[in-house]
Parts: structure tokens; C-alpha cells; sequence
């Protein structure tokens, strides 16, 4: 593979990825962020009722009717509930959320069908969360690649954690780097910043790192379309902490045939679910 940043000390590379991985530990230790997840009910076209949530919830392709009483505690945009609400989620975006206490539901649209998720601040995994296992920095990680964008934006459709459900991704271009003398190409998503957002999987998914995909995010391309694949920050979606997400599996383009021992490492206790 071929290096980049080898004028950077050691001491600030190990501290650069220290503070980055600290972030990621206070992301998922957020009181009603994913570890907080309890629940994932989908709704059908008649009245449903749920043993953990008061209320009837029903959802068509249009919207989503919550019927309430006052008594239940339910509110929509600090409104309570009283009688019914209607609720439009979008495909695909993050979900409309319905406060029930100091509990969140949010709820959420995905391949055409609407779900609960029930966010609670005393949920076991986040109780019992200690951190993301990974594996140590290494310099040799950092990649330089080459940014190739497509003549047209492509829609790239893969599956999800949940059998059935589809994910859509806005595809750019690819990405070539070398490693132990071959090329090797991933499919670049639409990412944050004007970046790309790259799923992928390798020798160690389904080993030592999660079987579904790991997330690089890929900062804007310099003149020429060079780019730094810094494997280091590998990172784990949602779907590899809980059952209750609905991420996405890697497109069968960005399966690596060698291992990637760097970035982060299936959590404690998580094997992870069969795959679509």
C-alpha cells in the first residue's frame, strides 16, 4: 500500500486518532442515542397496539395515525396527544419522534414501511456499553487512493441488516488504491462535507469486525482526484450495536478479498444478525 502523512510524528498520529476515537465512544454513550434502542415495531394499515407503548399506531403510504388519550403521555412537538395525530415520515430520512415520558419513539420509514423505535436512557446496552473495541492506529493504514467520478451520479441499491428492506445510495464515483502490489476499487457514496461515504467489507467481517459493512467517511478529493483511505477510522454502523437499526449491508463491489486489521472491531457480545 502506499503511506501518506510520513512527515507527521508518531505521538500526534496516535493522539489525532485517540481524540477521534473518543468521539465515537461519546457518540454511542449518548443517553438517547442508539444504545438507548429497546424496540423496533413495524406498523400495519389497522390499529396496533404495543405491551411497551400506550396508544393505537397505525401507518399506510401516506402517513403514520397515532391515537391517544391524554393519560398516556404522548406528545408530538411538545403537543400532547389527545384523540389522533397524523405523522409523514420521509424514506429513508431520520424518523419524526413522539415523546412518551422521558422515553423517545421515532418514527421512521423504510422501503416503503413505517417502524417504531423506542429510545429509553435506561436501556441494558447502554448501561452496559464500556467503549468500542479496535484495533491499534497504524500508519501503514493510511492509504492514498485516486478519486474517479462517474460521467452520471448512479443510484447503487443494496440490502439491509433487516431482511427486506433496501438502501439506496447516491453513488459518485470509485476510488482506486494499491495494496500488496494489486489495485483494488471501492464504489464512493455521497458523503458529509462534500466527501464520500464508503461501505465496505473484508477478510476480517464476520471475524473480528462486523459481518454487515464498516463506514470511511473520504474527505473532498484534492486537484487530480487524490484522496487518503484512512483505515484507521473504519467505523462501525448502528446495526453493529443493536438489532433494532436498519443499516445497510457493503455493495457486493466493495468486498475487499484481504483483511483490513485496523479501525473498529465487532462489539462485545455482538456476532451480528444473518444479512439480507
Amino acid at each position: 500500500m502506499t503511506v501518506t502523512d510520513t512527515d507527521i510524528p508518531s505521538d500526534i498520529f496516535v493522539s489525532d486518532w485517540n481524540a477521534w476515537h473518543a468521539l465515537r465512544d461519546t457518540t454511542f454513550n449518548e443517553p438517547l442515542g442508539w444504545l438507548s434502542l429497546t424496540a423496533l415495531h413495524w406498523l400495519v394499515d389497522v390499529d396496533s397496539t404495543f405491551p411497551d407503548l400506550p396508544g393505537a399506531w397505525r401507518a399506510d403510504q401516506d402517513a403514520v395515525i397515532i391515537t391517544a388519550e391524554l393519560s398516556d403521555d404522548l406528545s408530538v412537538d411538545g403537543v400532547a396527544v389527545d384523540g389522533s395525530v397524523k405523522l409523514a415520515p420521509v424514506e429513508g430520512a431520520p424518523g419524526l419522534i413522539v415523546k412518551h415520558g422521558p422515553r423517545l419513539v421515532e418514527v421512521i420509514r423504510r422501503t416503503g414501511d413505517v417502524a417504531l423505535r423506542i429510545h429509553d436512557s435506561s436501556a441494558p446496552a447502554l448501561a452496559q456499553f464500556s467503549g468500542i473495541p479496535t484495533f491499534a492506529p497504524r500508519p501503514d493504514w493510511v492509504v492514498e487512493g485516486v478519486f474517479t467520478a462517474f460521467p452520471q451520479t448512479r443510484t447503487v441499491t443494496t440490502g439491509a441488516v433487516v431482511p427486506g428492506l433496501e438502501h439506496h445510495h447516491d453513488a459518485r464515483g470509485i476510488i482506486s488504491f494499491e495494496h500488496d502490489g494489486s489495485t483494488h476499487e471501492l464504489i464512493a457514496f455521497a458523503g458529509r462535507d462534500d466527501g464520500f461515504h464508503v461501505l465496505f467489507t473484508d477478510a476480517t467481517s464476520g471475524v473480528s469486525t462486523y459481518p454487515a459493512s464498516r463506514s470511511l467517511h473520504v474527505s473532498t478529493p484534492a486537484p487530480g482526484g487524490c484522496v487518503v483511505l484512512d483505515f484507521n477510522r473504519a467505523s462501525n454502523l448502528p446495526c453493529a450495536f443493536t438489532d433494532y437499526a436498519t443499516c445497510p449491508v457493503a455493495p457486493a463491489e466493495n468486498r475487499l478479498p484481504f483483511a483490513v486489521d485496523s479501525g473498529e472491531k465487532t462489539p462485545e457480545g455482538r456476532a451480528g444478525r444473518a444479512l439480507s
